[in-house]
């Protein structure tokens, strides 16, 4: 078990204090698809979006651990799931692969304002018709002098309607091979980039999401991330904080529906008893509980072993499959709890089950999460 020190508690502290302000007003934005542009002005002025990154840049200096640990507080405080998720996406989507990859130059033209917030990031990865097959991707960038020429479409970003600038993933090499692959750095005003109109969707409707368009789209050289060809290992090392961050969100967020259900069941009385003293009821509560505790503790487990340098390939598979399958299953446990409570948008819980079906998709989904982990296992 992790021993949380004193400077790690006070992060977290400053979140959770702020967290029914950012998710002030989320059933009605939820309807309405709405970013929360206020919260975001808010979370800005913490410093807290700088957690990960280095303090030369504005950042807060913190490791993956204590990362993980203050946005587990945001989950568990911030009932907009969606504005968590964007949060999520802007840290790791932008600022993790510039901090770790990125040039001298790069960094100083673009991380401190991902670490104030002034920009917001986003990265695309996805095409129309690739879904998880990164490998097959179409998007192409041929070099043409000081700078590359970007053609395709990527599909599903989140953030895409908000974002600044945008880490695009696109070929430069044989289609097929591991270092066909090349990230680029790419402002929003870049002539060829279009942005596509925000995707409605059944959940984190208030995590803005669009198709992008590349129409030769010149990109200068000079905002390569990393090295041309390297842009599968700078995404299998955003991809691994991407799933221990938006995923340790959720486990927050369904500490949160576990306390509400447990209060529930104490105070809600039907046939004169309260439903709590009902064993299936008091089954189903405890069975959120060994969920939440499960997928917390995958998490916490796999992101140690990823700071100690050792190969957490199954590891992060099974933490992202647990922790994504444990937030539908509370979820919809939460709403049968409620009854026709759980089911009315006031409440807030219906909203919860939506937008947790997402983490059975994104970041691979639970079928590739599956496949992952029988190859490692040799069959």
């Amino acid at each position: 078990m992790i021993e949380w020190n004193e400077d790690q508690r006070s992060l977290r502290a400053a979140v959770e204090e702020l967290g029914p302000v950012l998710g002030e007003g989320h059933v009605e934005r939820d309807a309405d698809g709405e970013f929360a542009e206020g919260a975001w002005k808010v979370l800005r002025e913490t410093g807290l979006l700088g957690l990960p990154f280095d303090e030369r840049w504005g950042g807060l200096g913190q490791d993956l651990l204590t990362t993980m640990y203050v946005l587990e507080g945001l989950g568990q405080t911030c009932r907009d799931g969606g504005f968590s998720f964007s949060v999520s996406t802007h840290m790791v989507s932008t600022g993790v692969p510039l901090q770790r990859f990125g040039s001298s130059a790069l960094k100083d033209r673009y991380l401190t304002g991902v670490c104030d917030g002034s920009i917001i990031g986003a990265h695309a990865i996805t095409e129309p018709e690739g879904g998880s097959d990164v490998m097959a991707m179409r998007t192409s960038a041929v070099r043409d002098g000081d700078h590359y020429v970007l053609n395709g479409s990527k599909t599903f970003i989140s953030n895409g309607p908000l974002a600044d600038v945008i880490v695009v993933y696109a070929r430069t090499g044989k289609r097929g091979s591991p270092a066909a692959i090349t990230a680029f750095l790419v402002d929003r005003d870049t002539p060829g980039l279009t942005v596509g109109k925000p995707v409605a969707k059944m959940g984190l409707r208030t995590s803005p999401l669009s198709e992008l368009y590349f129409d030769d789209c010149r990109v200068p050289a000079a905002n390569v991330v990393g090295s041309p060809g390297a842009g599968f290992l700078i995404l299998d090392h955003v991809m691994k904080w991407e799933i221990l961050c938006s995923f340790i969100i959720n486990v927050g967020e369904m500490q949160h529906r576990l306390e509400r259900c447990v209060d529930y069941a104490r105070t809600r009385v039907q046939f004169g008893q309260k439903i709590g003293s009902f064993q299936s009821v008091s089954n189903r509560v405890v069975e959120m509980r060994i969920a939440v505790e499960t997928a917390r503790k995958w998490l916490y487990d796999t992101a140690l072993k990823l700071q100690n340098g050792q190969n957490v390939t199954a590891d992060l598979a099974i933490a992202k499959l647990q922790a994504s399958e444990a937030n539908v299953s509370t979820a919809l446990s939460a709403v049968q709890l409620f009854g026709g409570y759980g089911y009315t948008a006031e409440y807030g819980l219906e909203k919860d089950l939506r937008n947790a079906v997402a983490g059975t998709i994104y970041s691979g989904t639970s079928d590739i999460q599956r496949q992952r982990i029988a190859s490692m296992m040799g069959l």
